[in-house]
């Protein structure tokens, strides 16, 4: 039987997913209690509320988040984000935060979905988060690009170096119509053999980034 595997952070109220932008807000805009006048003796139901930016828990980048003339969220095709063939890349031994082109060099990622493995994501919900997380360099983003790499995640705060105002990875692989996926988790229940990745966000116009429930499925 297949195994489906969770690779997402879950969403809630008053987390900060990136430092500087807010939390979201969770609440009710029609409670149970509330509810309760307008239906038969017992029925109840809740109608939720959340406001939130866009970039928050586990998400998926579209071109539009970084060139105005890109693809948004609805005008990605579902073949660059679901049943995609995935290849994980473990550089959990590293030398330096940033991730050359050197980790993905022997590796088949044509036509795939590129998962980043750094561990970083232990560190989510703590102040270590935001500070000297893994990231792709410039080499890297080229490289996968060059190769026909169908979409990118990583596991860390952010693909590109903070500290970086040019950000190259999210400039090159968006450029390209790359989409890339931040704040994975969960990679290490992964095996190292075949797995399918699954990337889907809510289909909203003039959007170029959004939340997903990132998952995988093993044989």
């Amino acid at each position: 039987m297949p195994t489906l595997l969770d690779l997402s952070h879950t969403v809630e109220h008053g987390m900060i997913t990136y430092k500087g932008l807010p939390a979201p807000i969770i609440c009710d805009y029609l409670s149970r209690e509330e509810s309760r006048q307008h239906y038969a003796e017992g029925v109840e139901f809740n109608i939720g509320k959340i406001e939130m930016v866009a970039n928050t828990g586990t998400y998926i980048d579209s071109p539009f988040h970084r060139y105005a003339h890109g693809k948004d969220l609805s005008e990605l095709p579902l073949t660059s984000l679901a049943d995609l063939e995935g290849v994980l890349v473990h550089v959990v031994d590293r030398k330096s935060r940033g991730i050359t082109r050197e980790a993905f060099k022997d590796l088949n990622v044509r036509g795939k979905a590129v998962l980043v493995h750094t561990e970083w994501s232990q560190h989510w919900r703590t102040d270590q988060y935001f500070e000297g997380h893994p990231f792709l360099t410039k080499d890297a983003a080229e490289y996968l690009t060059d190769q026909g790499v169908k979409i990118v995640g990583i596991d860390t705060y952010n693909i590109d170096d903070t500290t970086d105002g040019t950000r190259p990875v999210h400039s090159t692989l968006l450029g390209n119509e790359i989409p890339i996926v931040e704040h994975l988790t969960g990679l290490a229940q992964i095996p190292n053999r075949d797995f399918r990745f699954f990337a889907v966000p809510v289909k909203v116009k003039g959007f170029g980034t959004f939340p997903i429930r990132a998952f995988a499925i093993t044989p």
